[in-house]
C-alpha cells in the first residue's frame, strides 16, 4: 500500500523537479538527438532511424525490465511499445506519443535561442514524448517501486492519419485504465486538451460527359459545374454555434479550357465536437444526389477521429492533473483544441484520456516551431505527479 502525507508529497515533488533539473544536459542532448535525426512521416527509412535512436535513449534512461513490442509497417515507420515487466495488478498508464512529423527534410533548420529550442518536431511532438521517458526517470531515482505499470506506446504515423497505428493503438489503450497523450498543451494558457474535435475526410468525385465548348457545347456535361454546386450546398453544413466545420480543401478537374470537363473531383475535412454532428455530416454526404441527373456522384471517406468528448471519465483524470499541477506549483487549466490525436481513439474506447501533457512552445506545423526548454523539469514533474495520483492507493 502506499500512502504519503503532503508534507512528503511536497517534499518529494520538489526532489523530482530538482533532480530533472540537475538532468536539464543530458534531457537537453537527448532532444536535440531527436530533433536532429529527421522523421517525416513518408519517409520509412528516415522514422524508423529516429525510431532506432529513440529505443537507445529509453534504454540509455530506464531501469528495470522492459518488455518490448514492435509492429513492423511495410509503408510507414515501424511503431513500437515498452511495459514494465512484472508489475502485477496495478493501474496501468499508457504514455501515448508519436514521433513522425509534417517536416520534409532540412526544411527548417534546428536552433537554439536564449530558452527556446527551434527545429522539426520539436514541439509537435517530440519534447513532450522525451518528457514522459523523464518523467518516469525521475521517479524511478527514488522510488524503489512504481504504484503503477507504465506503459509506452509510439507511433509512426500521427501526422498522416494514423491509419497503420490506429488498431494498435486501441488494442494497447484497452489493457489500459487511463492514458496521458503527450502532444503540446494549448499556446499561451498552457492549458491540457480535454476536449478535441472529430475529424472527417471523404473524396467527392464527379462523372460527366465532356464535349467541344465551342461547338457542341450544349452536347455536355460539366463535372465541374456539378461539383461547384455541391460544394456550394456543402459549406452550409458549417455551423459556428455547434463548433462545426466543413471545408473543401482541394479541387481537382478538367483537361483544358476549351473542352467540357468529364470528370472533377474535390478534398472534404469536416470538424466536429460529438457523433451526433458527425452521424449528420456523414449521412449528409454519403447520400448526395447530382443536381444535373445525368451526372454521377462517387463519395468515398470516413470519420477518421472521433471527437474527444468531456466524458465523466475524463474530467475525473482532468481533476487528478488539477490536483497533481497544485503539487507541482502548477495551476492546471483545461481548454478545447480544433485538431484532432491519437487520444480522440482512446477516448472513444471509454478509457479515461488527458491530452496535451507536452512541454510548451508555439509553431505546430509553422516554420516557427519551438518549445521553451526553460519549462521542461517543471511539466515533466507534473507528468511524475499525474502518474503517482492515479497510481496512489491509501491505506484505509
Amino acid at each position: 500500500m502506499y500512502k504519503h502525507d503532503v508534507k512528503e508529497r511536497k517534499y518529494r515533488m520538489n526532489s523530482y523537479k530538482n533532480y530533472l533539473l540537475s538532468q536539464n544536459g543530458v534531457i537537453k542532448e537527448d532532444l536535440l538527438q531527436l530533433v536532429r535525426s529527421q522523421s517525416p512521416s513518408h519517409n520509412k527509412l528516415l522514422v524508423d532511424q529516429c525510431g532506432e535512436l529513440l529505443k537507445e535513449i529509453f534504454h540509455n534512461r530506464l531501469t528495470g525490465s522492459w518488455k518490448p513490442e514492435v509492429f513492423e509497417q511495410q509503408q510507414t515507420g515501424n511503431h513500437f511499445s515498452f511495459e514494465l515487466e512484472d508489475s502485477g495488478s496495478k493501474p496501468r498508464i499508457l504514455l501515448l506519443s508519436h514521433f513522425d512529423t509534417v517536416w520534409d527534410v532540412d526544411a527548417i533548420p534546428l536552433v537554439e535561442k536564449d530558452n527556446d529550442i527551434y527545429g522539426p518536431g520539436v514541439f509537435d511532438m517530440k519534447a513532450g514524448l522525451l518528457s514522459s521517458i523523464w518523467a518516469i526517470r525521475s521517479l524511478q531515482s527514488e522510488l524503489q517501486e512504481l504504484p503503477f505499470t507504465p506503459v509506452f506506446l509510439f507511433t509512426a504515423d500521427e501526422e498522416i492519419g494514423s491509419k497503420t497505428s490506429r488498431a494498435i493503438i486501441e488494442q494497447v489503450a484497452a489493457t489500459c485504465d487511463s492514458v496521458l497523450v503527450m502532444e503540446p498543451p494549448v499556446f499561451g494558457s498552457n492549458a491540457l486538451k480535454t476536449e478535441r474535435k472529430g475529424v472527417g475526410r471523404y473524396i467527392l468525385k464527379v462523372q460527366g460527359i465532356s464535349a467541344h465548348a465551342g461547338n457542341h457545347h450544349e452536347d455536355g456535361v460539366s463535372a465541374i459545374l456539378e461539383l461547384s454546386r455541391q460544394i456550394i450546398e456543402l459549406e452550409k453544413l458549417t455551423d459556428y454555434e455547434k463548433e462545426t466545420t466543413l471545408n473543401v480543401g482541394v479541387i481537382r478537374g478538367g483537361t483544358s479550357s476549351n473542352v467540357i470537363s468529364s470528370s472533377a473531383e474535390a478534398e472534404i475535412d469536416f470538424r466536429v465536437t460529438s457523433y451526433a454532428e458527425a452521424e449528420k455530416i456523414i449521412r449528409t454526404l454519403e447520400n448526395l444526389k447530382p443536381f444535373n441527373s445525368v451526372a454521377t456522384l462517387s463519395i468515398t471517406g470516413e470519420l477518421n477521429r472521433p471527437p474527444l468528448e468531456k466524458t465523466e471519465a475524463n474530467s475525473l483524470l482532468y481533476q487528478q492533473a488539477v490536483t497533481a499541477g497544485a503539487r507541482v506549483g502548477i495551476e492546471v487549466k483545461e481548454a478545447k483544441a480544433g485538431g484532432g490525436s491519437d487520444g480522440n481513439f482512446t477516448s472513444a474506447l471509454g478509457i479515461p484520456t488527458l491530452d496535451g501533457l507536452g512541454i510548451p512552445g508555439d509553431g505546430p506545423h509553422a516554420i516557427h516551431e519551438h518549445i521553451h526548454f526553460d519549462h521542461f523539469s517543471e511539466r515533466c514533474a507534473l507528468i511524475s505527479e499525474i502518474c503517482l495520483e492515479i497510481g496512489k492507493k491509501e491505506t484505509k
